[in-house]
């Protein structure tokens, strides 16, 4: 039994008096509306999450009401059924624009604030935010850029990277974009699958006091790319150099401050602002494109709709996190994670968004929380990673910072530890809801959430999303409480991919979903079913540990491993040992340090006393570093094939693939 099911006092609760804390609650307002116009009352979030699978078409067009999803067409009939769950399609002759919906306030309210490690700030009103994607989208127009075309983004988390991705869509374009720490190859393994027309870069960014110059990087991108026709490179912070790449016969560049509009200060003369025309897209027409991380191959590209994207990012922020105009919403996320997305789908909430670019540790270790104090941050966003390091880091924010308005802190990326509750509610604030969230790239979305108006259970996730059918299947398929299993969801949701670019009759897409439980969505994690209808994920489950023939999830070796404060990070794998598995962990320490014997067993004690012995390593090594994906996540499948001296297919997907040198020398060691 773990403490998760042991300690059920919650953390936080509206019932305990902690209602001042939130205001106004949205989701309690959608069950009133919802008894006023439709008779229905509810009385607790069990009874409207089983409404809202049981009647789904009824829940989806209420909350498509609810909302106030601006429609330039509404649709006669919410879900047309497919031959399979993966053709479902909703709210098919619905016509809207995301954009549209996104710049709906247009006054002196601020939208967008950016920051950065090196102090640079800019605000930008939805006025004013308004004015430039209507300069910026007229521009477009005279690229010939239309609806269907693909537009990317080489970029970082700045106020120029929304602006393009709204004048974009708001076109009917498609938007797809990496962070600028990706190398050339993860670049082009992605855009040339889509061979986008417009690419948006940054020439140079910065992270952790280092400027990093990507001139020949474009360069390789423009001749790698020959669909390309421009090149507009965003306002250059960090260098004096002139570092503009060189343009070929068939693709220009040109400088953001030269668009007609879009240069600021005081010598520019304002033009008068271009009628901004909004696309009628259909609900289920290309939006979005992200990627898998593409550890075992090329990065499969993931079409996210118009509508389903909308509706489901609008059911999230107002039913699930409360979002509400006066909220200033900060995530930490680069453009190639799918939290960036979501964070600037709070634009459709009139909220202020903090948008961060640069090191979550640099100058100082708390430099989030500085910049939380700063600008207001009522909704904190961040990874479990982030968490972790910074408790070790000794980041503590109460008493330091003034964050009175933070009351909502949000966690995702990879499972947040037992301890990882304690350290938020010790360390950062006691007064705030903790949202440990998780779903994913592949639904641009939640599985599993918070809401305001459950408790807190330490070390669970508070609920299923509204709509959405999840359960833990067995490997029989039968569906199980409080017993680990597949991660599955029984029935077909909005914001579900319309499928892979260039995959003919969805080969690729049925393989990645649905060829586990046919017709039954499997995400590929490992997690559980409380017994207070919570949820606990603990890794993917590609990555399970087998020793055996017991089933363990990475992340219950990781939260036992996090707690000695002299372990930085670990990574746990799974080795092919005398016809059976056997579990090795990895660890990197605090500088200076050397495993021994004294510090294995110390370690193996820990996992011993916290979980059980059969997740005790049986072998502990010390390494430098642990590899990564772009998106930051520990890459255990790559550790795993490098141990057993078989290739990994795609190192481009690493963000340090070199770390794998000292894993290829311990390969031959870990055979004896």
């Amino acid at each position: 039994m773990n403490d998760a099911v042991r300690l059920q006092e919650p953390r936080f609760s509206l019932a305990a008096g902690t209602q001042h804390v939130m205001g106004a609650c949205q989701l309690v307002d959608f069950c009133r509306w919802l008894t006023a116009t439709r008779g229905l009352r509810f009385h607790s979030y069990q009874e409207l999450h089983s409404w809202s699978i049981n009647q789904r078409v009824d829940f989806w067009q209420a909350c498509m009401d609810f909302s106030g999803i601006i429609l330039q067409r509404k649709a006669s009939s919410v879900l047309n059924p497919g031959e399979h769950f993966w053709l479902d399609r909703w709210f098919t002759d619905a016509k809207l624009n995301y954009a549209q919906n996104l710049l709906h306030f247009r006054d002196e309210h601020a939208a967008l604030v950016f920051c950065d490690e090196q102090g640079n700030r800019e605000t930008v009103t939805y006025a004013e935010l308004h004015r430039r994607v209507a300069h910026l989208a007229a521009w477009l127009k005279t690229q010939n850029v239309t609806a269907g075309d693909r537009v990317a983004g080489f970029a970082a988390n700045r106020i120029e990277t929304v602006i393009a991705m709204l004048a974009a869509t708001s076109l009917g374009a498609i938007w797809s974009s990496c962070s600028p720490d990706f190398g050339v190859g993860g670049i082009l393994d992605r855009f040339t699958q889509i061979e986008p027309t417009v690419l948006f870069a940054v020439s140079a960014h910065c992270y952790a006091g280092k400027i990093i110059q990507h001139q020949a990087t474009l360069e390789k991108l423009i001749a790698g790319l020959p669909s390309l026709t421009s090149v507009v490179l965003m306002p250059d912070l960090y260098s004096n150099q002139n570092n503009k790449p060189a343009a070929s016969s068939t693709c220009k560049v040109i400088e953001w401050q030269r668009i007609p509009g879009l240069l600021t200060g005081f010598n520019s003369a304002p033009l008068p602002t271009p009628v901004l025309e909004f696309y009628a897209a259909d609900f289920s027409d290309p939006l979005f494109i992200m990627y898998s991380s593409g550890t075992t191959g090329v990065p499969k590209c993931i079409v996210h709709s118009v509508g389903g994207t909308l509706l489901q990012h609008r059911k999230e922020h107002q039913l699930h996190l409360n979002l509400k105009r006066d909220d200033v919403l900060f995530y930490f996320t680069t453009c190639g994670w799918m939290m960036w997305n979501w964070l600037v789908s709070g634009l459709a909430s009139g909220a202020t968004l903090v948008l961060y670019d640069g090191s979550p540790f640099h100058p100082e270790p708390d430099i989030l929380m500085q910049i939380a104090a700063e600008t207001g941050v009522s909704i904190f966003g961040t990874s479990a990673k982030y968490l972790a390091a910074a408790e070790k880091a000794g980041v503590k924010a109460r008493g330091n910072h003034k964050i009175q308005n933070m009351h909502t802190l949000l966690s995702t990326g990879s499972p947040l530890s037992a301890e990882g509750f304690d350290y938020v509610y010790r360390d950062i604030k006691a007064d705030l809801m903790l949202q440990s969230i998780s779903g994913g790239t592949d639904i641009i979305s939640c599985f599993v959430l918070g809401n305001p108006v459950q408790p807190i259970y330490r070390g669970e996730i508070q609920c299923a999303g509204l709509g959405m059918d999840v359960a833990v299947y067995n490997e029989d398929g039968q569906s199980e409480q409080q017993q680990k299993g597949e991660l599955v969801c029984r029935q077909s949701f909005p914001s579900m991919p319309v499928g892979f670019w260039n995959d003919a009759g969805h080969k690729k897409y049925k393989a990645a979903y649905f060829e586990r439980f046919p017709e039954c969505w499997t995400h590929g994690d490992y997690a559980e079913h409380t017994a207070q209808n919570g949820w606990i994920i603990y890794g993917r489950s590609d990555t399970v540990l087998n020793p055996g023939g017991v089933r363990i999830g990475t992340a219950e070796i990781y939260r036992q491993v996090e707690q000695l404060d002299w372990v930085l990070e670990s990574v746990a794998i799974g080795q092919e040992w005398d016809s059976d598995v056997r579990v090795v962990l990895f660890v990197r320490l605090r500088e200076g340090l050397t495993l021994d014997d004294t510090l294995r067993a110390e370690i193996r004690q820990q996992i011993r006393t916290g979980a059980s012995p059969r997740h005790v390593p049986a072998v502990i090594e010390q390494v430098q570093d642990i590899p990564r994906t772009l998106n930051g996540k520990i890459a255990e499948t790559a550790v795993r094939e490098t141990i057993h001296n078989r290739p990994v297919k795609n190192k481009d997907a690493l963000a340090n693939p070199t770390s794998l040198v000292e894993y290829e020398a311990l390969a031959g060691q870990l055979q004896h």
